[in-house]
């Protein structure tokens, strides 16, 4: 007989804080709307540190990946974990989602069904090419280098001409182990800011705009962004519900990240299915209704 219907993933960092910035107090919160929407219709829920040693992954049904975010500075332990973890619980997402997005690869299979991404040129582990030699490859003056596994903002600049020479030693360090992408830098991120959609049983919740600070190019809050309330047109839902169709299958939950790319056309940044940030503070209500996508999920398991 298992414990707990569901256990709530974090790291240790947002286990039992003891300084609570804004930061932390809105990751909390977050997670509470969670467990007492859970709890609220009849669910026993646990959240705890993914990489708990002492905790008995045996005794909850199904773990919701929510704000494991030291992943990607622990990728080899990570992957580990979800190895041998995997037949102890279902996962959600599962692991095969888990696997296929947690590498930012997949952009080129969503590129393959149709779906619109920004101009991206990766960087496999190990190739020989400066900096400086792919810039001019690709004519771009202006770019964003980020690695293929990462998130947060870890280790994304943006270059040109003028400034690569001085990222090449980091550059050359990373490309050592780990593959890398170049996209052109698209202009409506200072513009207009990027959108987030939420998804729940691949049916439209609610959406939120990042804009980055005055200055910055980053959207996350960690380095200054703010967000908003959006209302999404047609035109961004049907865009995010093409790439959850392009899925191998439909994710519980999803959050998809769209901009505007420099030909004026509405392009995925980034799709979110291992812990995205869902913004259930900005609505409340949609943490209802994720309650009623992991628990139908749970039922069919």
């Amino acid at each position: 007989m298992k414990k707990y219907d569901f256990v709530l993933l974090t790291d240790s960092r947002y286990v039992h804080p003891k300084d609570i910035n804004t930061y932390i107090r809105s990751i909390l919160d977050e997670d509470l709307l969670v467990i007492k929407a859970l709890e609220n219709k009849g669910m026993s829920v646990i959240r705890v540190d993914w990489a708990d040693e002492n905790f008995d992954w045996s005794s909850a049904k199904t773990a919701i990946f929510r704000t494991t975010w030291d992943y990607f500075d622990r990728f080899d332990e990570f992957i580990s974990w979800i190895n041998n973890t995997k037949s102890q619980l279902s996962f959600i997402n599962s692991v095969e989602l888990i696997l296929w997005n947690i590498d930012k690869h997949y952009m080129q299979d969503l590129a393959a069904q149709g779906v619109n991404i920004p101009e991206t040129r990766f960087i496999e582990s190990g190739e020989q090419i400066s900096l400086n030699e792919i810039l001019s490859a690709t004519g771009w003056n202006d770019a964003i280098l980020k690695p293929a596994i990462s998130a947060s903002a870890r280790h994304t600049y943006r270059i040109n001409p003028g400034n690569c020479s001085k990222l090449e030693s980091v550059y050359q360090s990373l490309i050592q182990t780990e593959a890398m992408l170049l996209q052109p830098f698209q202009n409506s991120v200072l513009e207009r800011g990027e959108i987030a959609l939420m998804f729940f049983e691949g049916k439209y919740s609610h959406a939120i705009l990042k804009t980055a600070k005055k200055g910055d190019f980053r959207v996350q809050s960690e380095f200054g962004g703010t967000v908003q309330d959006h209302i999404p047109t047609q035109a961004e839902i049907t865009l995010g519900e093409q790439v959850l169709q392009a899925c191998n299958s439909m994710p519980v939950y999803a959050r998809v990240d769209i901009i505007e790319d420099n030909n004026g056309i509405l392009a995925v940044a980034e799709l979110e299915l291992i812990e995205p940030e869902l913004w259930f503070r900005y609505t409340p209500e949609a943490a209802e209704s994720f309650a009623d996508a992991v628990i139908k999920y749970l039922s069919t398991i």
